[in-house]
């Protein structure tokens, strides 16, 4: 009986986690498609970050406090925290991490911007160019060594090779579409609501600005987890950086969006996407990767990032095949493919780092627990 309620026990360890996150990016592709339709219908993409990074926000803090007095991980003293939230090198970080912004400000602008001239699978692609550009800008700024003779070191840099072909495929070679007769009759209402990509299209721009959004979480990635260093309190961080993010990008979206009907809201299909984003973005994905990182692991989430692809490239050739482009999905799927090809080295490469040194020294060796990579969403 013991046995069985230990072999349970393993069973919800392994299999909980993993339909955790197949769930959240499934999630994740779905809201980045209704984003894209409602973009493609008038929505401004300057606007539609304010809105869902103000109801985060909102969400966030009174949430970040129940999740903390909850939370049975003691490895910051209670008793100190207070004045840490109120220093100003404290601060200073969390708005430069708003600034940078994984879900705020600069990041998400160009995101959202880039997905309204080009399409999710675009996002998809480029979303997994991060690993990539975190190994060059490493490397720049000498927080790595590159060996020739190890296996990893070669590992980081062909995948880095391969995903940057994957995305000048990308951005250069969007193909023929899919033919309509592949898309089933039943799903006419379901192009009605939706579309998989922009009615003013502009693709060398779209991955261009996704490109240069996955470029600056790099550099956030690096400056929280100096953050994270300074206080573990993971939903305090993020709820006090997107308070930054949602008013920087509130002062953006005043110069970029000066339309009083862009910033007027009703009772449709924008209200809904702006809700559902704000749920899901703010509470639920950060709440759910928190969880699946201690469960398994800091590599456990950045595993399933990649299957954005198979999700965009199922949905697009089943409901938006006229719209939905083999060129575009060959690319992302390349991307996909040098993506795994540097998480794997950087792997490899901490697991010898373990066994020389007993410790992981690069800061770009860690994986941090607020990362995104870069969401769509």
């Amino acid at each position: 009986m013991r046995e069985n309620n230990i072999g349970g026990g393993l069973k919800a360890v392994v299999v909980v986690p993993l339909a955790a996150m197949v769930l959240v990016e499934g999630c994740i592709i779905v809201l980045t498609i209704m984003a894209s339709s409602g973009m493609a219908r008038g929505m401004s993409p300057f606007v539609f970050v304010v809105y869902t990074n103000a109801l985060g926000s909102i969400l966030l803090f009174p949430y970040s406090y129940f999740y903390d007095r909850r939370d049975q991980d003691h490895h910051y003293n209670r008793s100190e925290d207070q004045p840490i939230f109120f220093s100003l090198h404290f601060l200073l970080r969390v708005f430069l991490l708003g600034l940078l912004g994984c879900r705020v400000t600069i990041a998400q602008n160009l995101a959202f911007v880039g997905l309204s001239y080009s399409s999710p699978i675009v996002a998809c692609g480029m979303a997994n160019q991060i690993p990539a550009l975190s190994f060059i800008l490493a490397i720049f700024l000498r927080k790595t060594k590159f060996d020739w003779k190890k296996g990893s070191s070669q590992a980081r840099l062909i995948g880095t090779l391969i995903s940057l072909t994957g995305a000048i495929s990308l951005t250069l070679y969007k193909g023929p579409s899919i033919k309509n007769h592949t898309a089933l009759g039943s799903t006419t209402t379901a192009r009605l609501l939706l579309t998989f990509s922009s009615t003013h299209e502009n693709w060398l721009l779209g991955c261009l600005l996704f490109a240069s959004a996955s470029f600056v979480l790099c550099i956030w990635n690096i400056v929280q987890v100096g953050t994270l260093k300074m206080c573990p309190k993971v939903m305090k961080i993020i709820s006090f950086y997107t308070l930054f993010g949602t008013i920087q990008s509130a002062v953006l979206a005043l110069f970029m969006e000066r339309d009083l009907d862009a910033w007027r809201l009703g009772l449709n299909f924008e209200l809904l996407i702006i809700i559902l984003t704000a749920i899901f973005s703010s509470v639920i994905r950060s709440s759910v990767q928190i969880w699946c990182t201690r469960m398994r692991g800091p590599y456990f989430v950045p595993i399933f990032k990649p299957f954005g692809i198979p999700y965009a490239s199922t949905f697009g050739c089943l409901l938006f095949a006229d719209t939905f482009h083999y060129g575009s999905m060959m690319g992302a799927f390349i991307c996909g493919v040098g993506y795994y090809t540097v998480l794997w080295g950087q792997i490899k490469e901490e697991e010898l780092q373990k066994l020389e040194s007993g410790k992981i020294s690069s800061t770009d060796e860690k994986v941090p627990l607020l990362q995104d990579q870069h969401s769509q969403v």
